[in-house]
């Protein structure tokens, strides 16, 4: 991770589409309706005949968002929260584990078309993205400001973001916050989007920019890694990230929802988080489109 992590400043990173983000939204499928129909089953007899039959859970993802999605230094093999999460969430339903990497802005696209059974992508569980695909909520973070190390122009909070230029990643819920907070501001900020959180850095490194908003467990790894960031430590529209699911694979959806409750009771949710120190990121029983499973 760390290797790809220095390709990524030194501006030699392959660039995907990347769009991780936060944000709550207040509504969501009635996650209850099956808690009858799975009382007494495991994961595994949850899981539907089509999957089954394959063998094989699909999940697709899009790397360069660590600790979440990375590639194992070295090497092609994808690694973090999500692809070990994932994994365990695969075991739990008695199937194999494929993961793939795809650009961010066509992971629901290629759920939808049936390239893939999940998404695990930092991807923020939103009513928007609930008019296609249901959520299993795994995590849950906010989006913090990150600067030059030293903090050189003495940015507190979004407000000191206002007439100032600011590099969001494009079709994030962070660029959503910084747009809102621009809405305000009496000078207006100059908002450069870049393609993920990597290549946004870049823009602070040349001077180009004085500041991003990143996922917060994302940003720490990055300023750790990189001795070159500080992180303010508000964390701004915090909320889930989810599995995702098509909407059509209520059956499926259940049986992943299921896996999350023996992995949460059994312990493996908590090792994952903790290989990784986002364990203080965990969310608090099984939610389905920030609601109570059962």
């Amino acid at each position: 991770m760390t290797k790809r992590l220095y390709m990524a400043i030194a501006g030699a990173l392959v660039v995907s589409a990347l769009a991780g983000g936060c944000g709550r939204s207040s509504s969501g499928a009635a996650a209850g309706d099956n808690a009858a129909a799975t009382t007494g089953k495991t994961a595994k007899d949850l899981v539907p005949e089509d999957v089954r039959k394959t063998g094989t859970l699909r999940v697709a993802t899009s790397e360069g968002y660590p600790p979440m999605e990375m590639y194992k230094e070295g090497t092609q093999e994808l690694t973090g929260v999500d692809p070990d999460l994932g994994a365990a969430i695969a075991a739990k339903l008695g199937l194999k584990f494929s993961i793939t990497n795809a650009a961010f802005d066509g992971l629901i696209p290629g759920l939808q078309g049936g390239r893939w059974d999940l998404v695990m992508s930092s991807m923020s569980d939103t009513e928007e993205r609930r008019a296609a695909v249901d959520f299993v909520d795994y995590f849950n973070a906010g989006g913090a400001i990150m600067v030059k190390k030293g903090n050189p122009d003495g940015i507190k909070n979004l407000e000191d973001l206002c007439g100032r230029t600011v590099v969001l990643a494009k079709g994030s819920s962070n660029l959503a916050i910084g747009e809102k907070q621009n809405e305000k501001c009496a000078t207006k900020m100059k908002i450069m989007q870049s393609e993920d959180a990597p290549t946004g850095l870049l823009s602070i490194d040349s001077g180009r920019a004085a500041a991003t908003i990143v996922d917060y467990p994302v940003a720490v790894m990055y300023a750790k890694d990189t001795g070159k960031y500080d992180v303010l430590p508000d964390q701004y529209d915090a909320g889930p990230w989810g599995i995702a699911v098509d909407k059509r694979k209520t059956a499926l959806r259940d049986a992943v929802a299921k896996a999350m409750e023996e992995l949460q009771a059994d312990g493996g949710y908590t090792a994952v988080l903790d290989k990784y120190g986002v364990t203080a990121n965990a969310v608090d029983g099984v939610l389905v489109n920030t609601q109570p499973w059962k």
